[in-house]
């Protein structure tokens, strides 16, 4: 899977056709064209009402894959710009640094496929490297 270059469409098709589900079943909840379910296999972006509807549609959570590309991808932001602008807010504050099980297995793939080292992981991805470490000891057993 890759997480710097999300084409949501292809991640669709390809969790219908692991779950076998039928077109009339997606037409039907999509409220929507066999034309129109192919377009929207093809295409790299989606409506959040519509990428919602997949979500139910097919129990996965399709959002997840574009906060774990914001973890990944996202510059870290400067400490005295935050300060400088914080403002009461109404939407609910997210931590950058929760790493998913998905996340923690794409670095260490990376680094034992040997695409890249501990370093450029540590600074490619700002990932601490205490953190790096413990996901090695933890779940780099082979």
């Amino acid at each position: 899977m890759d997480l710097k270059n999300l084409h949501i469409g292809s991640m669709i098709k390809e969790k219908v056709d692991k779950n076998g589900i039928e077109m009339s079943r997606i037409c039907k909840f999509l409220n929507c064209n066999e034309k129109d379910i192919t377009k929207m296999y093809e295409s790299s972006a989606f409506d959040t009402e519509v990428l919602l509807r997949w979500s139910k549609l097919l129990q996965y959570d399709f959002f997840r894959l574009y906060s774990q590309h914001l973890i990944l991808y996202s510059p870290q932001s400067s400490m005295n710009y935050i300060q400088k602008k914080k403002t009461e807010e109404s939407l609910p504050a997210f931590r950058k640094s929760l790493y998913t099980k998905e996340i923690v297995e794409f670095v260490l793939d990376k680094i034992k496929k040997g695409e890249m080292t501990k370093s450029n992981v540590i600074s490619e991805y700002k990932i601490p490297k205490s953190t790096l470490y413990k996901w090695l000891h933890k779940y780099d057993k082979g």
